[in-house]
């Protein structure tokens, strides 16, 4: 007898663009759109793309004794990826090229948190495209799927040019514009038990 497969991976959030709803309770959310990285029966990964931090791409090369020759990252900052593993740095890029740790996000979006990216960066051998976020955020098993139930959470398609090429500050609205409608007039109150 052939098993059932349960594992619903249409359902998973892999490659979407989590979206805080108005009212997210959560100071720390509030406003931010995540790049989800990875979901499957084991939780779910994730990359906040729009809260930039104080230190800069090439301030984090120099902490890190990377010499840095392109002058492209002078003043780019780093990014907040998540309250969690704040000290990890997760770079979010094109994928023309794979390095020691890279994790496909889908056919053209992968991660990578190995140094090999960043020495190519550093040199200007990088990714055409990146995001460099330090920290991240993840959910044990379901704990997303309740979150979407419980209205914290809208989701859209990934969407490459709200991820590098819309300012930092105009990236929630940007993606919330994709779904069609104002997300500020949505109802905070679930309409199912």
């Amino acid at each position: 007898m052939a098993s059932e497969n349960t594992d619903t991976e249409s359902s998973f959030l892999q490659s979407q663009l989590l979206i805080a709803m108005p009212s997210m309770g959560d100071p720390y959310f509030e406003h931010s759109v995540t790049l989800i990285c990875q979901h499957n029966n084991d939780g779910c990964f994730g990359l906040t793309i729009n809260r930039p931090i104080e230190i800069t791409i090439d301030e984090l090369f120099d902490q890190l004794d990377i010499p840095t020759e392109d002058s492209l990252v002078k003043g780019i900052p780093a990014l907040r990826g998540g309250p969690v593993q704040i000290e990890q740095g997760f770079i979010i890029h094109d994928t023309d090229r794979q390095w020691e740790n890279t994790l496909s996000i889908c056919d053209d979006l992968a991660v990578t948190a190995s140094r090999d990216i960043l020495f190519d960066i550093a040199k200007g051998e990088g990714p055409d495209n990146f995001l460099l976020t330090l920290g991240c955020a993840s959910w044990a098993p379901g704990q997303m799927e309740e979150e979407i139930m419980n209205n914290s959470w809208l989701n859209c398609p990934v969407d490459k040019q709200i991820i590098f090429d819309t300012p930092y500050e105009k990236r929630w609205k940007g993606a919330a514009d994709t779904l069609g409608f104002d997300v500020n007039i949505i109802s905070d109150v679930a309409g199912h038990d």
